[in-house]
């Protein structure tokens, strides 16, 4: 089978496409022919090994996974004896990121645990746009958020991955969502059901009179005290990606502000949860939440795909066809 493997962290110039032995599923596994796949920040993580302290995940001298690529869709073309909840021919999707990575390729081996059922009103590149960015911006807005209908929600970074989902997980929660975004991305945000849009390239919105029950900064640099003024009494900023300053004040400052009064200040780390994935395949299958695509890449553009991503200007996901 065909699969992008690296020996050596760096650039996606050490991205390689090779010809390797198809994998065989063991007593626990499923066999995934994969249909297509996404990037996310983990991917580059894994690519860069950097920040420093990913590599006691990731592996310190070198890559531990030789084959990155975390969300996947596709269909089981063989089961382990012990599998019960999966058959062949099924469709598939899920996160791979706690059992191995390996979703860039043709065919992957990966406990059931790893996957759900695709729903069929969606497509296998919707699917692969979807665990990862999604599950995150579920355990952000309904987890740590604690969204309530009627909720004021601000999503500062509302035209990325993990953006994108959180307007519409918030909709579908019955809040007012405003979403801050640069002018090219303002129509797409309308188009998710945002009932306010922020241009940041034109307005400021701690200059307006607004306050609000829940922030999420999905892609900031704004300072954490431009937050914190922004949050109603007994609101909650939440730090899920931006500047490395904005997350190590929220570390560092978050615990204390929320120590000492009303306002609650805290970042999140995505974890894999096949129950979360499970919710967010019903908001699909509903149609209340529908993954944005920006681009599409064959795996043999890996690369591209890899420094467009790398760019940050990404509207929604990009997804990799295989």
């Amino acid at each position: 089978m065909k699969a992008i493997v690296y020996q050596k962290y760096g650039s996606p110039e050490v991205l390689k496409l090779k010809e390797i032995e198809k994998p065989v599923p063991s007593e626990n596994q499923v066999l995934v022919k994969v249909h297509a796949a996404s990037l996310n920040f983990g991917n580059v993580v894994l690519l860069k090994g950097e920040p420093f302290l990913a590599r006691f995940a990731f592996g310190l001298l070198k890559p531990k996974y030789s084959i990155p690529g975390g969300d996947i869709a596709g269909r089981i073309e063989a089961i382990g004896k012990n599998v019960k909840q999966f058959q062949v021919g099924n469709e598939v999707f899920g996160d791979l990121s706690i059992c191995g990575w390996g979703g860039f390729a043709e065919y992957v081996a990966v406990p059931e645990e790893a996957l759900v059922l695709k729903p069929s009103s969606i497509s296998f590149e919707e699917a692969a746009a979807t665990p990862m960015a999604a599950v995150t911006a579920l355990q952000g807005i309904r987890d740590k958020g604690k969204i309530q209908p009627g909720h004021k929600v601000l999503i500062y970074g509302a035209s990325g991955g993990v953006g994108t989902f959180a307007v519409q997980i918030a909709k579908s929660f019955g809040a007012e969502v405003t979403g801050v975004c640069s002018t090219r991305n303002v129509n797409i945000v309308k188009s998710i059901g945002a009932d306010h849009v922020i241009d940041y390239t034109k307005e400021d919105f701690t200059l307006k009179a607004e306050h609000y029950d829940l922030i999420l900064g999905v892609n900031g640099s704004r300072p954490l005290s431009v937050y914190k003024r922004a949050l109603k009494p007994n609101g909650t900023f939440i730090h899920v990606g931006g500047s490395g300053s904005q997350l190590f004040q929220t570390l560092a400052f978050g615990p204390i502000i929320s120590m000492s009064g009303t306002k609650k200040m805290s970042s999140l780390l995505q974890r894999a949860n096949r129950k979360d994935l499970h919710d967010i395949s019903d908001l699909l299958d509903s149609g209340k939440i529908k993954p944005i695509i920006d681009r599409r890449y064959k795996l043999s553009d890996i690369k591209e795909a890899f420094n467009y991503f790398g760019e940050g200007h990404a509207q929604g996901k990009v997804v990799i066809t295989v």
